[in-house]
Formats: structure tokens, sequence, C-alpha cells
């Protein structure tokens, strides 16, 4: 009987552990702390809706935006590029240079989901690694596409109100 509950307890404990990981797939938001791999914590993420919030009420009180990736500009961004390329990375740090360390910088591809983005984990740990202590990532899950333009959020050079 003890060795049946021990095997029960460990297929239950499996599952649940299963479990989380499949949920994070797609979102650093939806795995719990124990499980997050990201370099960013759950503070450092800002949501679509919030940034684009910002972006209509408050624009001269704008962060610094840039896009790392290689998907449209969000309204406002600075086109970096692929940070996975070392020049766009020499580029990243060659805007943020005279910034000062408070600033505070939101970062975002929205390529592909988290766990699949050779762009933001690179950028995140770089940004940090100079010094940077306000750094927040766009929680796009799943792409720019899905989680903020098809929400009609504002891109570079269109009104999407």
């Amino acid at each position: 009987m003890k060795n049946k509950t021990s095997v029960l307890f460990y297929c239950l404990l499996t599952a649940c552990l299963w479990s989380s990981v499949v949920r994070a797939q797609t979102s650093p938001t939806l795995s719990p702390f124990i499980f997050n791999t990201y370099p960013w914590k759950d503070s450092e993420l800002i949501e679509p809706k919030e940034l684009a919030t910002m972006l209509k009420d408050s624009p001269g009180k704008l962060p610094v935006i840039l896009n790392i990736g290689a998907v449209e500009d969000i309204k406002g961004a600075k086109h970096i590029g692929a940070v996975s390329a070392d020049e766009n990375m020499t580029t990243l740090k060659n805007t943020v240079a005279a910034l000062p360390k408070s600033t505070v910088i939101v970062i975002y591809c929205g390529c592909c989901p988290f766990t699949k983005c050779p762009n933001i984990r690179p950028a995140f740990i770089e940004l940090k690694k100079i010094g940077f202590m306000n750094i927040k990532l766009l929680d796009l899950p799943t792409n720019l596409q899905t989680n903020w333009k098809t929400k009609g959020y504002p891109l570079a050079g269109k009104d999407h109100e």
C-alpha cells in the first residue's frame, strides 16, 4: 500500500509540474515563480493596454520604446532591429549609451512567443548588464500581431485609435 501511495503521489506531482511547463510556453505570467526561467520578473513586464494608454494620454511623458525585433514599429518606438544580429546589438548599446541609467526603457520584439524569441533575452540581459534599472518588457506572449495590432493599438505612421 505504501508503494502504491508513493507512485500515486509521484504521478500527481509529475502531472502538476508538466501542466505548469506546458502553460509556460506562451507567457511568463502564466508560470509560477518557481518555474520562471526568464531573466525578468513579472514586475518588469508592461501590458500592451497600459503602453497604448500611455501613448494616447501622455505622449509627452513616454518611456524610451525600442523595437529590438524585425516587426512593425509601435508608435513612438525606435527601430533597432533583431538584436540576435551582432550589428543590431551594437546599435542597441549605442542608442542607450548616453541615457541616464534610471531611464524607463520599454523593449519589445513580437516576432513569436517569449519561449522562442531570439531577441528579448539578449537585449534584456545586456541592458541590465550595462546598468539600466527601469527596463520593461512589453508583454507580447504570442506576437505583435495578436497582442497589439489586432487590438487596434497605435503603430508608427498609422492612426489606430
